[in-house]
This record gives structure tokens, C-alpha cells and sequence, in this order.
């Protein structure tokens, strides 16, 4: 019995690496990252792989956790940053998508300047970027199609004007802000003083998203400042848009939204601002899937 379990173990180890990488393609990123990655050198080699690093998707670990404030604290970031810098390296430039949360300047930017194959980027509520990075993802991801920037309150409309420049494939943005109406439902969730440094400029980026990114067709931007001279800015200067999400957007009035769908011919769902439901929905909507992976993270095990 000891002796077949030996050869068994022996033909598992001496698999080519071509063998390898076919069995463990079958597996999702978390299997591979957390079960084979671990084995030994061999294994471990084969599962660093550029082809399976075409995307690094972490949204899926954000469903079903508990949210925790502990995810806004450096430790947290750093092991986000690990995970980012090791799959832009490994990728060797066959980067395309990016999904994280909580990522440093210094992580995204590594990332930027080894994909320029990236198209879609999601960085929300990563306090920490700014427009450093915003600038190398401009200068360096030519072919960027989707971008969100969500709760990131360190970026700027100077480094969104310059993604609109560069990127001119740029069709999907979403730039939600945290919900200004009623910030006591964020206590416990996200610091204070983050929730308390929200941008304000929110027609000077609808200027922006108007003379800079003309060929948006979806456009999410919840609880931003906006008011009515910047939604007039948006309907002129984005006629491709297709969707137009304006959830929470208090400063805005009933004529200018109205007005806006007259103008917009390509526009074929808006969400308008509800200033009863905001109050009430947006947390459970907005943080009910905040639950990223507390087991796996607390435990290190994607930590390399």
C-alpha cells in the first residue's frame, strides 16, 4: 500500500509542466492560489503561468464576509498591493483586467506600467490612489474600455481629463461617490474622516466627462455633487450615452434630469435621483457585498 501511494506521489510530481498547466487551468483563481501554488517549486512554477493571469478579479470574494473597517487600514492594503504586484509580473504584459479594492498608488501603477494590454480597471474605495497613478495608467493602458473609480477621493478631475485624452476606447465609467445625504449610515463601515473628504467638484468632472470623453455610452456617477449647469455640460458633450445612472444626486432638479433625457437621442435607461430612496437603500445596496475574503486574508493565505 505504502509503495503505491510512493508512485502515485511520484508520477503527480514528475507531470511536465505542459501537463500541469492544463489540469490546473480547470481551476478557479482562488483554487489555484490557494491549493497548488502551495504544493511545492514545480507546482508552484506551473501556476505562475502568464495565461492565467489575463485578469485579476477579486470581486467575487467580496460576496458573502462581513464587512470590516479593518479592510481601510495599511495591513489590509498591503496585502492587496502584494497580490496586485504579483500577477502584473507574472502576467509578462497579458494583463486585461483588473478588479480589486484598497490598492496603494505605488501597487496600481506597478500594474499599469507592466500591462498595456489592460482594458478594464475597477479600483473602488482604494483611498490611497491618486493621481500619480492615474497618470501612469493614462501614459501606459492606451486601450483602457472601462474604468471605475469609485470612492477614490484622491483623484482628481485633472488626472480623469488626462484619461480622457489618452484613452480614447474609454466607453464605461463609474465615478460614484459615498452617500453625502446621510453619512451616519457609513459609521462603523469606512472612517469618518475619508467619508468627510468626498470631492465637491462635481461640475467641474462633468465638464470633463464632456469635452474629454465624448464616446462614454455608460456612465455611473451616484451621490455625486453634480448640478443641473453640469448634467446641461454632460447631455451636450456625451451623445453616445447609452445609460446614465444619477442615484443621489440631490443638487440636481426634476427639469434638468427631465431636460437632459430630451437631449441625450442615444439614451435608453437613467436612473434618476430618488432623494426619499437614497436615504434609506444605499446602504444595503452599496455595502452588501463589501465582504471581501476576511478568512483567507486573516489567515495569509494569499499572501505570497
Amino acid at each position: 500500500m505504502d509503495s503505491e501511494r510512493e508512485n502515485r506521489k511520484s508520477n503527480w510530481s514528475n507531470l511536465t509542466l505542459v501537463c500541469l498547466i492544463d489540469i490546473f487551468s480547470k481551476l478557479t483563481f482562488e483554487e489555484r492560489w490557494t491549493g497548488p501554488m502551495l504544493v511545492c517549486k514545480s507546482w508552484f512554477s506551473a501556476c505562475k503561468d502568464p495565461s492565467f493571469f489575463e485578469t485579476l478579479d477579486l470581486e467575487p470574494f467580496f460576496k458573502d464576509r462581513n464587512y470590516t473597517i479593518s479592510w481601510w487600514s495599511p495591513q489590509f492594503e498591503k496585502k492587496i498591493d502584494s497580490m496586485v504586484r504579483s500577477v502584473a509580473s507574472w502576467s509578462c504584459g497579458g494583463l486585461k483586467e483588473i478588479r480589486i479594492r484598497h490598492c496603494s498608488d505605488e501597487a496600481l501603477a506597478f500594474a499599469a506600467e507592466r500591462s498595456p494590454a489592460l482594458q478594464v480597471i475597477s479600483i473602488k474605495s482604494s483611498p490611497n490612489v491618486t493621481d500619480a497613478s492615474i497618470f501612469k495608467v493614462a501614459n501606459h493602458c492606451s486601450l483602457l474600455k472601462d474604468l471605475d473609480i469609485s470612492y477614490c477621493h484622491n483623484i482628481s478631475h485633472e488626472s480623469i481629463r488626462l484619461i480622457g485624452l489618452k484613452c480614447r476606447n474609454l466607453t464605461i465609467l463609474r465615478r460614484n461617490m459615498l452617500n453625502w445625504l446621510d453619512p451616519s449610515q457609513l459609521s462603523g463601515l469606512i472612517p469618518s474622516e475619508y467619508v468627510n473628504s468626498a470631492p465637491q467638484c462635481g461640475d467641474e468632472e462633468a465638464a470633463v466627462f464632456a469635452k474629454f470623453m465624448p464616446r462614454l455610452e455608460y456612465l455611473e456617477i451616484q451621490f455625486s455633487r453634480i448640478t443641473p449647469k453640469g448634467l446641461e455640460l454632460i447631455a451636450q458633450g456625451c451623445l453616445d450615452l447609452a445609460q446614465l445612472d444619477l442615484f443621489g444626486c440631490a443638487n440636481l432638479t426634476s427639469r434638468s434630469v427631465e431636460h437632459a433625457c430630451t437631449s441625450m437621442k442615444n439614451l435608453k435607461n437613467i436612473v434618476k435621483p430618488d432623494f426619499y430612496i437614497s436615504r434609506s437603500v444605499f446602504h444595503a445596496e452599496r455595502y452588501g457585498h463589501w465582504r471581501l475574503y476576511d478568512e483567507r486574508f486573516q489567515t495569509n493565505v494569499f499572501q505570497i
